[in-house]
């Protein structure tokens, strides 16, 4: 459990020059394929936002979660690292990690939980409010999703796009060259058409890369 809110809290560093010479893949997968992405969603992924915003509005404006699955299902965020109960004060900046997870069980996840009764126990994990008049603006944030999210979410922050390490997806295509060869049914690298099957070979280096999905 306690790796679990290392995990969730923990920061991770944004390689922001790197992006900017990256490359763009576009692929395209038979369903069943689209799960094997889900290890890097709660790694942390780099995804592309308008910043300078409330967390509400990236989720239900940006994302185009409905309000009533965001206040029902998503019921612990953490914010570079500290808890937040109110989605229409925190802001979400350059840079910042957002951490979303459904309920966990227990004690420790009714402290955690949002408007918890508990909430004074975590008071120095806990983030606090901040004006949101600041007008937003295109950037990046990092966005760990956990539990029963990752499997809800996932699709949806996938086919939107992610900026991952080039070494990571290069591992696994390596380590799935075989289902990949089955069910991936097209592959665009900067708009090119590239042969599925040559995903494994192809030296990724140490740069991002912009990967989105369609099923």
């Amino acid at each position: 459990m306690r790796n679990w809110i290392r995990s969730l809290t923990g920061r991770l560093t944004l390689k922001l020059k790197s992006i900017k010479s990256s490359c763009r893949l576009h692929l395209t997968l038979e369903p069943d394929l689209v799960p094997l992405f889900f290890q890097f969603l709660q790694r942390g992924v780099v995804v592309e936002a308008r910043i300078d915003c409330a967390i509400r509005t990236f989720l239900c404006d940006q994302l185009g979660l409905d309000p009533e699955y965001l206040d029902g299902r998503i019921q612990t965020l953490f914010l570079d690292g500290k808890s937040v109960d109110d989605l229409d004060s925190p802001i979400l900046k350059q840079g910042s990690v957002l951490s979303l997870s459904a309920a966990m069980p227990g004690l420790l996840g009714a402290v955690l939980r949002r408007g918890s009764h508990y909430a004074a126990m975590r008071a120095q994990l806990s983030h606090k409010g901040e004006p949101t008049s600041v007008p937003d603006r295109e950037g990046k944030i990092v966005l760990k999703l956990f539990n029963l999210l990752t499997r809800e979410l996932g699709p949806i922050v996938l086919k939107r796009g992610i900026w991952i390490e080039g070494k990571d997806l290069g591992e696994l295509f390596s380590a799935r060259s075989d289902r990949f060869r089955a069910g991936c049914l097209a592959a665009r690298i900067d708009g090119d058409r590239v042969n599925p099957d040559n995903l494994a070979d192809i030296e990724w280096g140490d740069g991002m890369v912009f990967l989105w999905l369609q099923d």
